[in-house]
């Protein structure tokens, strides 16, 4: 048997089934086929030929399987184990990742542009009194913020926060939003902006 022939066997071997990682993390959960048909709404006979790989579910009925064991319905997909994990390294004195996004702040980016529209990850630098205004994002968008140093002021609709070194605040931001820093001290913190939509 030729090598490309054996590491094809060995790859399918080593990467489970759609029903394989159902099966497990239904197992994981101890949960029987009967517990699941009630928590999901598809038949425990269904449920069994998914897991025995006699056939596959619609992504509908993927996605009631997955709200039934309370998980992410991608977390039910198999993955490749000999598949190179993700590895991206963005150096602090890259330059390209740093912008000015309005007078008095600074914003560098730390995740991947591809990963934009999707989750992004940055480090905000504002001077006394800078301020970062942004529209409404995509329905169903939200952000985190932590502080750094210094205070942050947080503004997303009619509600407002002051944040001190060490908090967070997660809010809507498919609303007009704005982060000030109103104090007299240079200030940073730490943004997660995720596009749930």
């Amino acid at each position: 048997m030729s090598n490309k022939k054996f590491n094809k066997l060995n790859t399918q071997k080593l990467v489970p089934s759609l029903g394989n990682v159902i099966a497990d993390e239904r197992a994981q959960q101890k949960l029987s086929l009967d517990d699941l048909a009630k928590m999901s709404g598809v038949s425990k006979g269904m449920l069994s030929q998914i897991e025995q790989g006699k056939t596959n579910p619609t992504v509908a009925v993927l996605y009631r399987i997955a709200a039934g064991l309370h998980v992410e319905p991608t977390m039910l997909l198999p993955t490749t184990p000999t598949m190179p994990r993700v590895w991206r390294t963005i150096r602090g004195d890259d330059e390209k990742y740093l912008f000015p996004a309005s007078p008095g702040c600074s914003v560098r980016t730390l995740s991947p542009f591809n990963l934009e529209k999707q989750i992004e990850f940055y480090e905000l630098i504002f001077k006394p009194k800078g301020e970062l205004l942004s529209e409404a994002h995509y329905r169903g968008t939200e952000e985190i913020l932590t502080v750094a140093s210094g205070t942050l002021t947080v503004r997303t609709g009619e509600k407002e926060v002051e944040l001190r070194k060490g908090d967070s605040a997660h809010y809507a931001a498919d609303l007009p939003h704005s982060i000030s820093n109103k104090g007299k001290a240079v200030a940073t913190g730490f943004l997660l902006v995720w596009y749930r939509a």
